[in-house]
C-alpha cells in the first residue's frame, strides 16, 4: 500500500474543560510559548489556542468546548486529554483520497479553518479511534 504524500505533524490536539489553566499550566511547566490568540470556532464547536515549545517543529492545540451542545463533551465527560493529531499536507484532497484508501473514513470533508485563515481542514478517522487533521500547508513561519 502506497504511503500518503508527504504529512508533518502540524500539531497534537488536547481536550480541556478550560483554555487558560491548561495553558498556564504549560507555560509554567515545559516553556511553552503561546503563539496564537483564542480562537472560536463555531464549526468545531471550541475554542482554540496554540502553544509552540522552542525547538520543536510542530505545535500543541489545547481546544475547549465553546457551550453544553460541543462536539467536545462527550470527551470532556470521558476526561479529556490527547483529542487528535493534525498534519499538515500539500493537497489536501489527494492526503484524504490517499488515507481512505488506507482505511481512514472521512468525518468531515475539507472545509475552511478558522484559526488558519484562507486554508482549509478536513477530518479523518481510523479503527483506533484518534481523530485525524488535515490542514493545508501555509507559509513559512505561519500556524
Amino acid at each position: 500500500m502506497p504511503v500518503p504524500q508527504s504529512l508533518q505533524l502540524h500539531h497534537v490536539g488536547v481536550a480541556v474543560a478550560e483554555l487558560a489553566p491548561a495553558v498556564e499550566s504549560y507555560v509554567r511547566r515545559f516553556g511553552y510559548t503561546v503563539v496564537s490568540p483564542v480562537f472560536h470556532d463555531p464549526t468545531q464547536t471550541a475554542f482554540v489556542q496554540f502553544l509552540y515549545l522552542p525547538g520543536e517543529s510542530s505545535y500543541l492545540e489545547f481546544v475547549a468546548p465553546d457551550g453544553p451542545g460541543s462536539k467536545l463533551a462527550g470527551v470532556l465527560r470521558k476526561g479529556g486529554g490527547l483529542n487528535h493529531l493534525c498534519y499538515s499536507v500539500a493537497d489536501i484532497a489527494a492526503a484524504v483520497v490517499e488515507l481512505r484508501a488506507t482505511g481512514l473514513v472521512t468525518v468531515c470533508e475539507p472545509v475552511a479553518a478558522v484559526a488558519f485563515p484562507g486554508r482549509r481542514i478536513a477530518w479523518l478517522l481510523g479503527n483506533d479511534r484518534v481523530p485525524v487533521e488535515l490542514v493545508e500547508a501555509g507559509q513559512p513561519g505561519s500556524l
